[in-house]
Formats: C-alpha cells, sequence, structure tokens
C-alpha cells in the first residue's frame, strides 16, 4: 500500500519531470489534491498542456515509458473526454495516477478541482451538471429494461437495470440538494432522509421475487423524486412506470 510520503514525493518529481520537458507548457493539480481535500486514500491527478507543435502521440508514449520504467506500473488505460486525453497509471502499490494531456485552448479549469502549478491556464466553459430531465428519461429506460429482464428470467441483467434506476434517483436527489451528480461523489453528502429510504431499493439477491421488490421500491422512489422535480410530470409516468412493475412476471 503505498503512503502519503511516498504519493507527495512521486507527485513532486511528475511535476518536476514536466516543468523540464519543453513539449509541456503547462501543469495543474487537479482532484482532491487541488481542493485541499487529499486524504489517506487520494489519488495523483495531472494536467499536462501540451505546446501547439508538439505531437500529443509521441508525449503520451514517451510519458507512458517513463512511468513504466521508473515506477513499475503494472497497467494502464485511456479515457477521452472531449479534446483531452485521460491515461490512468495503477502501480504495484495500489496507487492510481491520472495523467491528463490537454490541448492549450482547452487547458483550463472546469471546476473548482483545478490548481495552476505553471504556464498559462485558458478561459474555459464551467463544466455543466446534467439535466434533470434527461436523468428522468434514463430513469424510466432503466425501468423498462429492469421490466423485460425480470420477465425473461435474465436475472443478472435485471438486478443492473434495478441498480441503474437507483442510480438516476440519486443522481436527481444530488441534483436537489447542490451536490456532485455524476461519478457518485456526491452521494455520501446526502442527508440520511433521502438514503435511509433507498436501503429498500437494493437487490439483496437475485431470485425473481426479490428482483421484484427491489424494483418496486426504486420505482416508488423514482417517482417521489420525479415529483419533487416536476409534479405534473410525475403524474403522466406513474401509471406507466408502476404498470412496468406489475407486468415483470
Amino acid at each position: 500500500m503505498f503512503t502519503p510520503d511516498g504519493r507527495q514525493r512521486l507527485r513532486a518529481d511528475l511535476v518536476s519531470a514536466a516543468e523540464a520537458d519543453p513539449r509541456i507548457t503547462g501543469v495543474a493539480l487537479v482532484g482532491s489534491a487541488a481542493r485541499d481535500r487529499e486524504d489517506r486514500w487520494s489519488d495523483i491527478d495531472l494536467a499536462l498542456c501540451l505546446d501547439e507543435d508538439a505531437d500529443r502521440d509521441e508525449v503520451v508514449r514517451d510519458w507512458t515509458d517513463r512511468l513504466y520504467r521508473d515506477h513499475q506500473v503494472v497497467h494502464h488505460l485511456d479515457v477521452r473526454s472531449g479534446a483531452a486525453l485521460f491515461r490512468v497509471f495503477l502501480l504495484p502499490d495500489t496507487l492510481q495516477v491520472d495523467l491528463s494531456f490537454w490541448p492549450p485552448a482547452a487547458f483550463g479549469a472546469t471546476g473548482p478541482a483545478f490548481r495552476l502549478l505553471s504556464g498559462t491556464a485558458a478561459d474555459v466553459p464551467r463544466s455543466r451538471p446534467p439535466d434533470a430531465l434527461d436523468l428522468v428519461g434514463m430513469g424510466w429506460l432503466h425501468a423498462l429494461h429492469a421490466r423485460s429482464s425480470i420477465a425473461r428470467g435474465r436475472v443478472w441483467q435485471a438486478e443492473h437495470m434495478v441498480s441503474g434506476l437507483r442510480d438516476q434517483v440519486l443522481a436527481l436527489a444530488c441534483l436537489r440538494h447542490g451536490l456532485p451528480a455524476v461519478q457518485g461523489r456526491g452521494l455520501d453528502d446526502l442527508p440520511a432522509e433521502v438514503t435511509a429510504p433507498l436501503d429498500a431499493t437494493l437487490v439483496r439477491a437475485t431470485d425473481p421475487a426479490e428482483l421484484v421488490r427491489a424494483f418496486g421500491a426504486t420505482v416508488e422512489a423514482f417517482l417521489a423524486e420525479v415529483g419533487l422535480v416536476d409534479a405534473d410530470l410525475a403524474s403522466r409516468i406513474a401509471g406507466a412506470v408502476r404498470e412496468l412493475v406489475d407486468t415483470s412476471t
């Protein structure tokens, strides 16, 4: 297991190497450390701004080779978001290192978790939270597939869909409370009166009766949350969504 001191030393080494790389014109600390909320379990998140003339593939390849050579990386994966490439590394001591590579025009603070260490940040639009009505739509879509999965005896798919419906309920609650509504980041900051009733929505076994029970509880939680977004919409969809539970067996 990595230590906070070891994490700090590695981050300092990476920042120093980035600032010495002529192909990199800016470095920013992102994630929990940028907000002074780093704890024992936090990873390393660095955003790197590439020179306009730099070959991104070459820079990414060179930095990947460095991590594998000097820090014994065991695996990595790529996540693409807009103009940026995020390369995520797993070290043997379980430390996660996220390096993101940005063109100059997109290198900037899309949210509060951005602290410029060197270079110049662009003025970029802030990230927007998900739209509540989109979450509602994804909710009833998951409910449709939960119904058909239960009816077909596809119990693991059914569990996935019921859990997906609950995810939309929780995301709507996060929006309502002004909390981050993506990747579960705001869930543990929701008040107990919101989360405690959702214990009933957890699927505790994959037998059909339990799936239907959890599905019904999740549908009711979903409709209650939709009612707080748009009471008229909740009234319009309630009959159809409840019928999905009634016809799931």
